[in-house]
């Protein structure tokens, strides 16, 4: 099981009710469904379900699925 470490975010000033934020350690990898194609989906296994990204352009960002919503859209994609 993968722990994320907890710190307190430089935005929530000297207050005690503050935001904490955790760097999600993902690697991500290009799914065997793809093909020899080199525009594609990536996924990466997160501790509380996966993330997807364009191959394209990965410093944009990824999209995140939480653990439920990740099977279900797999239940219904590999139908």
């Amino acid at each position: 099981m993968t722990y994320l470490d907890f710190r307190k975010s430089s935005y929530s000033g000297a207050g005690q009710n503050c935001v904490e934020v955790a760097q999600v350690p993902a690697t991500f990898r290009k799914s065997p469904y793809s093909g020899a194609s080199e525009n594609c989906v990536e996924v990466a296994e997160l501790p509380c379900g996966a993330a997807i990204r364009d191959s394209k352009h990965p410093g944009a960002g990824h999209f995140p699925f939480p653990a439920l919503e990740w099977t279900g859209f797999l239940r219904s994609a590999l139908r």
